[in-house]
């Protein structure tokens, strides 16, 4: 999601970037104690550069995959407690088919009147008749008991069902929390990086952004051929030629395709169209296959950046990647040494 180009030395006597007072404004009288009446005015801090526009966007881009991981972990617990609430309701079902089967027995036993029995077998008129009733009235005793038994069973079940469910609805609320705090990060970065970008020259700009979707497939052009029969099987043969016709397609932070994508959605993707299913983060897909060393790769590895894991492209041969690099450039092809290498996967 950061622009992905090494920091270059602004050039002397070039175009000089307009101050972006609107976007950071610099503290001044604060950090000496004043309280601001009768001081000189806060000054503009210094005019934002292509290195400061990476910076955000790569700032934006941690907070992206967070995003990310706490919205994979939000729809998680949201399952969870979906399936709580569905166990907790058929518990509730046997508990009250229990409840009803103790009724019938309570009122059987109500109906017998509860006499000793030595004396109802004496007053009985077929004492054989009375003792086939006591040995069914003892069998019925007996299921009492049971139903009873299964009764707190299910109980205790609920209860236990609940207690889980409302430790899954504060897991939501708190992943529901972190997420919003994540997107007000994210929103703030990217609105800062277009600013710095709409104060720039024309020229600057397009060396950051590295020109229109056109050139991005343009560029591809020596490697489009080439690189999927370069792959170590069909899958990353496929998730390559995936990834390919989605050269041009804008980047949305949180998006997985079709028609747009983030740089860990976009590679999620690819092999999701060759049937093999990656976690959905940065930091979640580095480990989801074989590590492999830079010499190594092989057209479909995942190729991961930066010291935190914030960024992954696809590689598809000859140094080159496929990557969704951030909000003002498309997916497009890059050579994979434009950013700090920080590790490879081979997936299938």
């Amino acid at each position: 999601m950061a622009a992905h180009r090494r920091s270059r030395q602004r050039p002397t006597g070039g175009t000089t970037v307009r101050a972006a007072a609107t976007v950071v404004l610099a503290g001044a009288a604060t950090a000496a104690g004043f309280d601001g009446a009768g001081h000189a005015a806060p000054q503009p801090t210094p005019a934002l550069t292509g290195a400061d526009v990476d910076r955000l966007y790569r700032e934006a881009e941690v907070a992206t995959e967070k995003y990310n991981g706490a919205n994979e972990k939000a729809d998680s617990a949201r399952q969870r407690l979906r399936d709580l609430q569905d166990e907790t309701a058929r518990a509730q079902a046997r508990l009250n088919d229990a409840r009803e089967a103790l009724g019938t027995v309570a009122a059987a036993q109500y109906r017998a009147g509860g006499l000793d029995p030595a004396l109802r077998l004496m007053l009985s008129e077929d004492p054989d008749a009375y003792l086939d009733g006591a040995a069914l009235t003892e069998r019925a005793g007996s299921r009492h008991h049971a139903e009873l038994g299964r009764a707190r069973a299910q109980l205790r079940e609920i209860e236990k069902l609940r207690g889980a469910a409302r430790v899954e609805a504060k897991t939501l609320t708190a992943r529901r929390a972190e997420l919003k705090r994540h997107k007000k990060t994210i929103t703030e970065k990217l609105s800062a990086a277009r600013l710095a970008l709409s104060r720039m020259s024309p020229e600057e700009r397009d060396r950051i952004t590295g020109g229109s979707g056109r050139a991005a497939r343009t560029a591809a052009g020596a490697v489009r051929d080439a690189a999927p029969s370069q792959a170590p099987n069909a899958r990353a043969a496929q998730a390559v030629a995936y990834a390919h016709q989605k050269l041009g397609s804008p980047y949305v932070w949180g998006a997985t395709g079709p028609d747009a994508f983030d740089c860990s959605g976009l590679v999620l993707a690819a092999y999701r169209s060759a049937g093999v299913s990656l976690p959905r983060t940065t930091y979640a897909q580095i480990g989801a296959g074989r590590r492999v060393s830079r010499s190594e790769l092989l057209p479909g590895d995942l190729v991961f950046f930066y010291s935190g894991i914030s960024h992954v492209g696809l590689y598809i041969g000859n140094g080159q990647m496929i990557h969704a690099p951030n909000p003002s450039a498309p997916v497009r092809v890059a050579p994979i040494d434009q950013m700090p290498f920080a590790g490879a996967t081979r997936v299938v």
